[in-house]
C-alpha cells in the first residue's frame, strides 16, 4: 500500500499518550495479584463453610479476605498508576499506611511461624504482602521525584509563542473526559456540567465541548500513519497490513473494552469505532488526493463518497460488536457446563442441535457476504449516476434529457433493491433459524432426558430453564452480529483496495534550491507519457525533449488535440511517465 508519508519520526507533537515506567507496572501486576489471591481465598473459604456447615456464618474470617482482597486491588492500582484527581499528599499518606500495617502483620505472621512450627496458606498471603507494599511506597516517592524534575524542565524550557495564546480558549472547550479520573468515567460523571447545560437551555454549538486530541481526526490519522511507517521500515519487502496497524493502534483500548465487555463495554467500544472511522475518513481523502489516472478509471467520484459515507461507518460500527463474538462463545459454553451437572449426558443432545444449527447458517452466511458484496458495487452505480445527474443538471435541463436520466437512476435503483431484498431474506432466514434455536434445544432435551431417563425434579428443572432463559437473548443477537461481520468485511476489502490503488508518479521531483544560481532545471528528455499507466504501447506523448532553465518564460503552441495540455498535465506529474529520464525541480 502506498500513502502519503509526512515524517519518518514518531509523532509527538498532538498525541499525548500515558506511559508508565517498569517499577509501576511491576507495582500494578503484583498486587493485583495479591488481590486476586486474597479473593479467591476469601471465596474458597465461604465454599467450605457451605458445604461442611450449610452456613456463610462466623462471617469474620471469608468476609474479611474478600473485603481484603478488592481494596487491595483498589489501592494497589490507584497507587501505583497514579491517577491524577488525586492529590500527592493522599497518595504519600496511603503508601505509607499500608506499609507499616503489611510490615507489622508480616513481623506477626514469621512470630506465629516461629513458635507453632506451622505454615499456613493465611500465612504466606500475609507474607507475600509486605514485598508489594514496598513496591508501592517506592512507585509513589521515586515516580513522583521524576515527575517534579520533568516538570522543573519543561517549564524552564517552554515559552509559550502568541499564537498559543489563541489556543486557551480551545483548550478550556475541550471535553472534561480528557482529565476525567477512574470514578468519574466509570460513572459518567463529567457528563454532569453538559446535562446541566442543556437542562437549563437549548444547547448550542458552542456549548457543545471539543473532542480530546487523542479522539480527533488529525491525531487518529497521524498515529495510523507513524505505526504503518513503523512496520514498513521493519519489513520493506512486504505490504503492511493495514488492519493489523488499525488494531495495534487502538489494542490498549480493545482490551480494556474486552474487559468490561459484559459491563461497560458500549462507550468505550463506541468510542473506538468513532476513532477508526475518523482515520479511515482521512486515510481516503488523503488517497483520493494522490490517485493515478488508471486508479481514477476504477473509483470514481460516487464510490469515494460511498467508502467514506457507508464503508468508513460500517467499520467504525464493527468495534461495537466485536466484543459479542467472543462473548457469545462464552456465555454458551458456560451455559452448556451447568446443563451437563443439572441434566447429565442429555445435554449432548441440546449440543447436536446447537451444532446442526451452526452448521446451516454456514452456507447462509456466504452467500450473504455474495449478495451484500454485490449490493455495494449496485449501490457504487446508482449514487455515481445520482451525483453525475445532480452535478450536470443545467444540461440535463437545456437537453430535456430528464426522462432518460430519471430512467436510468430508476434501473439502477432496481438493481440495488433485488440485491438488498436477496441480503434481508437471508437475514430473515437466520433470525428465524436462531430465534427458534432455544425451543428445540429444550425440547430436544427434555426428549433425551425421557430416553435416557434421567430423574426430572424440580432443582434440575429450574436450573435447566433458567440457564435457557439467559442464553436466550445472546443466541438471538447472533443474527446481527453475522450480519454486521459481513458487512464490515465486505467494507474492509472495499476500503483496502482503494488505498492499495496506485499512485501519482513523485520519484521525479527533484529539491528545492535557496539559491537562485543554482537552481536546476526542468528537464525531459526522450520521455513518453501515458494517461493510461498500464497501458505502456499506448502513449500519449512520444520521444518528448524538453528543458526549462529558472526564470525562462515558455509557450506551447499546437494544434487542438495536439497534446499541449497532456504535456502541461505531464509537469505537475499528474500524466505518468512510462519511458525516458524525466526531472522537475520544485521552485515552480
Amino acid at each position: 500500500m502506498m500513502i502519503h508519508k509526512l515524517s519518518l519520526k514518531p509523532y509527538q507533537g498532538i498525541i499525548h499518550r500515558q506511559r508508565y515506567s517498569t517499577l509501576q507496572q511491576v507495582s500494578a501486576i503484583t498486587n493485583g495479584v495479591i488481590g486476586l489471591v486474597h479473593l479467591f481465598y476469601g471465596i474458597w473459604i465461604l465454599e467450605e463453610k457451605l458445604r461442611k456447615n450449610q452456613t456463610a456464618s462466623p462471617l469474620d474470617l471469608w468476609l474479611l479476605e474478600l473485603f481484603q482482597g478488592l481494596t487491595w486491588m483498589l489501592v494497589g492500582l490507584t497507587l501505583s498508576l497514579k491517577f491524577k484527581q488525586i492529590p500527592r499528599a493522599w497518595l504519600r499518606f496511603f503508601s505509607i499506611l499500608i506499609f507499616l500495617v503489611s510490615g507489622i502483620n508480616f513481623a506477626l505472621s514469621l512470630f506465629y511461624v516461629i513458635v507453632s512450627m506451622h505454615l499456613s496458606f493465611k500465612v504466606g498471603v500475609d507474607v507475600l504482602s509486605f514485598p508489594g507494599a514496598i513496591l508501592l511506597l517506592l512507585c509513589t516517592y521515586k515516580e513522583s521525584k521524576c515527575s517534579d524534575t520533568d516538570r522543573e524542565i519543561n517549564e524552564s524550557l517552554y515559552a509559550p509563542l502568541n499564537g498559543d495564546l489563541n489556543k486557551d480558549d480551545s483548550v478550556s472547550r475541550v471535553t472534561l473526559f480528557a482529565k476525567a479520573g477512574f470514578f468519574s468515567r466509570i460513572s459518567f460523571w463529567w457528563l454532569n456540567s453538559l446535562m446541566k447545560s442543556g437542562k437549563g437551555k437549548t444547547l448550542q454549538d458552542e456549548d457543545v465541548p471539543m473532542l480530546r486530541e487523542e479522539d480527533r481526526a488529525e491525531s487518529c490519522y497521524l498515529l495510523f500513519l507513524d505505526i504503518l511507517n513503523n512496520q514498513k521500515q521493519k519489513d520493506p519487502s512486504s505490504q503492511p497490513s493495514v488492519l493489523k496497524t488499525m488494531v495495534l493502534c487502538h489494542s490498549r483500548e480493545i482490551l480494556i473494552s474486552g474487559f468490561f465487555a459484559l459491563l461497560k463495554w458500549y462507550f468505550r467500544s463506541r468510542l473506538i469505532g468513532l476513532k477508526v472511522r475518523s482515520l479511515l475518513t482521512a486515510a481516503v481523502y488523503k488517497k483520493q488526493l494522490r490517485l493515478s489516472n488508471s486508479a481514477r478509471l476504477m473509483h470514481s467520484s460516487g464510490d469515494i463518497m460511498n467508502y467514506v459515507t457507508v464503508d468508513a461507518y460500517r467499520i467504525g460500527e464493527f468495534p461495537f460488536w466485536f466484543h459479542q463474538t467472543w462473548t457469545t462463545s462464552f456465555q454458551l459454553c458456560i451455559s452448556l457446563v451447568i446443563l451437563f451437572r443439572a441434566v447429565g449426558l442429555a445435554t449432548i443432545a441440546s449440543l447436536v442441535v446447537i451444532v446442526i444449527t451452526v452448521l446451516c447458517n454456514t452456507p447462509v452466511a456466504k452467500l450473504q457476504h455474495k449478495f451484500q458484496s454485490k449490493l455495494m458495487v449496485a449501490q457504487d452505480a446508482r449514487l455515481k449516476a445520482t451525483s453525475e445527474a445532480l452535478v450536470n443538471m443545467k444540461v440535463l435541463k437545456l437537453y430535456a434529457w430528464e426522462t432518460s436520466f430519471k430512467n436510468s437512476i430508476e434501473g439502477l435503483r432496481n438493481e440495488e433493491l433485488k440485491w438488498l431484498s436477496a441480503v434481508q431474506l437471508r437475514k430473515a432466514y437466520n433470525a428465524f433459524l436462531f430465534w427458534s434455536s432455544p425451543v428445540l434445544v429444550s425440547a430436544v432435551t427434555f426428549g433425551a432426558c425421557y430416553f435416557l431417563n434421567v430423574p426430572l425434579h424440580a432443582n434440575n428443572v429450574f436450573t435447566f430453564v433458567a440457564t435457557l432463559r439467559l442464553v436466550q437473548e445472546p443466541i438471538r443477537s447472533i443474527p446481527d452480529v453475522i450480519g454486521v461481520v459481513i458487512q464490515a468485511k465486505v467494507a474492509f476489502t472495499r476500503v483496502l483496495k482503494f488505498l492499495e490503488a496506485p499512485e501519482l508518479q513523485s520519484e521525479s521531483v527533484g529539491n528545492r534550491y535557496s539559491d537562485g544560481n543554482r537552481r536546476g532545471s526542468n528537464t525531459i528528455k526522450s520521455a513518453e507519457f501515458s494517461w493510461e499507466d498500464s497501458n505502456v504501447s499506448k502513449s500519449t506523448l512520444r520521444n518528448i525533449n524538453l528543458e526549462v532553465s529558472p526564470g525562462q518564460k515558455v509557450a506551447i503552441c499546437g494544434e487542438v488535440g495536439s497534446g499541449k495540455s497532456s504535456l502541461l498535465a505531464a509537469i505537475l506529474r499528474e500524466v505518468p511517465n512510462t519511458h525516458g529520464k524525466v526531472r522537475f525541480c520544485s521552485f515552480f
